[in-house]
């Protein structure tokens, strides 16, 4: 672990500095991959799968019967604990989604904001070394919750053509509509522009290798809709001396299995919790069956040591983590002084694991210190607000004259006159009506 003591604040880009990818070749190979796909499609996603995943499918639709059977193959414990954490999903997702906001701004004048479901979604789950079916939860629930008219799931086989069944299980009792045996950059191009047996979707939602995050960059930048920027996990520690150095280094290390370029700080007052916690680290990391991975991490693990909390706070604020946990004893204190975090975890029984997967939250979140600026997935994110607005024959002719003047002044006759026919015929209406009043 890198540690640094008390750092100035032009110090703090520098050390708030992720890991760096070779964008350009990575880009290259992404295109080629999606190029392919869109030219070839069910074709392609075959030759791929049998390069990539050892696998070639004859069919990339899973079967209804397999999807009802991963039931029987799941040990009933995980089913219960995959069905508390549904439970938990859709609890704390439910009250997120959004009621329709009526005004009348003038008399005459009603406008409406209504949140409609995104009607046809992409979810891309990833399998290789971590078959990550608490990422089914996370998405497919709140597509549920919003209305999705249609969810579709792309998820890489193994080398015998199987899905995991958890996976399948946490489809299956989120409503999936359709899963695909589909991995990598791959999967998303055939969301993005559909294949023969893949439909396209407007909206693609889920985790990945850096493969799927560029293809998902790329989707976006042909105007298909993506949840959020993603890259590599992190997460911030707030520690002092009232935790227990064993539930920090666990902390870090649980961010740190996460892949090699995964990125773990931790920030203190206290420099007695440094130690403390690299000697637990160091105990807990070989009994890890991922150790190498979470080792080769822990090269870009940061310690930093600060005089006071208002400019250790100031720090993590500009950080902007995905995950931040304050384990301290003034945690409620600092908890208010949080600006700019993924998701917060609070005090020293709230491991960051219970938001990746039981307690509720939505673990789909923004790295890269891109949550200075977006949200974490959840039920409005599934939507879309669409305005409506309607207004009266009183309305338009007290509002009209204002219309017609900025419309003028921007130099937009057709605009101006949009409203002029109306307050016209408006105006020859009642004349009409006068005139036959008096005869």
């Amino acid at each position: 672990m890198q540690i640094f003591v008390n750092p100035q604040p032009d110090e703090w880009k520098k050390l708030c500095s992720r890991p760096l990818l070779d964008n350009a070749e990575l880009e290259k190979g992404v295109r080629d991959i999606m190029d392919q796909v869109k030219l070839e499609g069910d074709s392609a996603l075959k030759k791929l799968s049998l390069r990539y995943d050892g696998y070639e499918p004859d069919n990339l639709r899973v079967s209804d019967e397999e999807i009802s059977e991963s039931a029987e193959r799941l040990d009933s414990r995980l089913k219960d604990a995959i069905k508390m954490a549904a439970g938990n999903i859709e609890v704390f997702h439910e009250v997120q989604k959004p009621g329709e906001v009526k005004i009348n701004t003038m008399a005459g004048v009603t406008c409406t904001m209504r949140y409609l479901p995104i009607e046809r979604v992409g979810l891309y789950i990833p399998g290789g070394t971590a078959p990550l079916f608490s990422t089914v939860l996370m998405l497919g629930i709140p597509a549920r919750i919003a209305g999705c008219r249609e969810v579709v799931m792309c998820t890489p086989p193994g080398k015998d053509g199987s899905i995991h069944p958890a996976i399948l299980y946490a489809a299956h009792i989120s409503n999936v509509t359709s899963v695909y045996r589909a991995g990598g950059a791959q999967a998303i191009a055939a969301m993005a522009w559909g294949t023969e047996t893949i439909p396209e979707v407007d909206k693609i939602f889920g985790p990945g290798n850096q493969w799927v995050t560029m293809a998902k960059q790329i989707a976006a930048s042909w105007g298909v809709a993506i949840d959020l920027p993603a890259g590599p996990s992190e997460v911030a520690v707030i520690a002092d001396n009232t935790v227990p150095p064993s539930f920090v280094a666990a902390d870090l290390l649980s961010q740190a299995e996460h892949g090699e370029d995964s990125q773990v700080i931790l920030l203190t007052t206290d420099k007695d919790v440094i130690g403390r916690v690299e000697v637990e680290t160091e105990r807990l990391l070989n009994r890890l069956p991922r150790k190498d991975i979470a080792f080769k991490a822990l090269k870009h693990c940061r310690v930093i040591l600060f005089n006071d909390y208002d400019t250790l706070m100031d720090f993590s604020n500009f950080y902007a983590p995905e995950h931040l946990i304050i384990a301290t004893g003034n945690y409620k204190e600092l908890e208010g002084k949080v600006m700019n975090a993924g998701s917060v975890f609070l005090g020293n029984y709230t491991p960051e694991s219970a938001g990746d997967y039981a307690s509720g939250t939505n673990h789909t979140l923004p790295t890269n210190g891109f949550a200075r600026a977006w949200s974490g997935v959840g039920t409005g994110a599934f939507m879309k607000r669409t305005s409506f607005q309607e207004i009266t024959p009183g309305g338009i002719q007290a509002l009209g004259p204002v219309i017609e003047f900025m419309a003028q002044a921007e130099e937009l006759e057709a605009h101006r006159q949009a409203v002029k026919v109306r307050l016209d015929y408006l105006t020859n209406k009642k004349n009409e009506t006068w005139d036959q009043s008096i005869h």
